[in-house]
């Protein structure tokens, strides 16, 4: 994966130990962010409302309330890209970190380069998802249909069965790819290009897999299909 930087971001890291905090903070200024750090779950929700950054990456396990709350806390006030720092690799803490509102997770310990490429694969999935709206906007009606399902491609909105379904950013980015293709299989390789924009690595697949997961909770098992070895595929049913 290559790591290029988006120039005038804001980074907000949030983990309570001294030295990663440091040392996460000056790689990505040496990226050209601008960083603000926190060390607990009231200094970061604190921080996040005064300086309103562009990303946050966000430890699990914090002191006064974790990763988890914090995250369901900034979520609420405006959707942010969340990179959540796990020190287990347990899928349900991390569904449940995906289902609060995170994009993507790290397992520590981790490299610091992955780091800074999972920081600039967000920040670029944040720009497509932008335009994508932008387009979307300019040819009202975008809607895709399938089955029970529903979405509003401008307005950023699902239905299951005429109720609507709250999807995260990167959940309904991923249902968007999938539905541009009914009843087609998508390698985990296109989705992570198309719906995160970086090249598959070592244990990248994973965050597809895990994803899917969270999108299945919230609109069906049954409507994406498991092709083994090869990818997923969205069922009209």
């Amino acid at each position: 994966m290559d790591s290029p930087s988006t120039p005038a971001t804001t980074v907000l890291v949030v983990e309570d130990e001294p030295l990663i905090n440091q040392a996460v903070g000056d790689r990505l200024r040496a990226e050209g962010h601008t960083v603000v750090s926190a060390y607990d779950g009231p200094g970061a929700v604190a921080a996040y409302e005064k300086h309103q950054p562009d990303l946050v990456v966000l430890d699990v396990m914090l002191p006064g309330f974790d990763g988890l709350e914090v995250c369901r806390r900034i979520q609420q006030q405006r959707p942010v890209p969340v990179l959540m720092l796990t020190a287990r690799d347990d899928e349900a803490d991390v569904l449940v970190g995906l289902g609060v509102g995170a994009d993507d997770y790290l397992t520590k310990p981790f490299r610091m380069r992955e780091l800074v490429a999972r920081v600039a694969a967000l920040l670029r999935r944040v720009e497509r998802a932008e335009q994508l709206v932008r387009e979307a906007a300019a040819q009202p009606g975008a809607v895709v249909t399938l089955g029970g399902l529903r979405l509003d491609v401008g307005a950023r909105r699902t239905w299951l069965e005429g109720t609507e379904v709250h999807l995260t950013p990167t959940e309904f980015d991923l249902l968007r790819a999938l539905a541009s293709a009914p009843g087609h299989v998508l390698t985990r390789e296109r989705l992570l290009a198309d719906v995160w924009g970086w090249d598959a690595g070592a244990g990248a697949t994973r965050t597809v897999d895990s994803h899917v997961k969270a999108l299945r909770s919230k609109i069906g098992a049954e409507r994406v299909r498991t092709v083994h070895g090869v990818g997923y595929s969205l069922e009209a049913l």
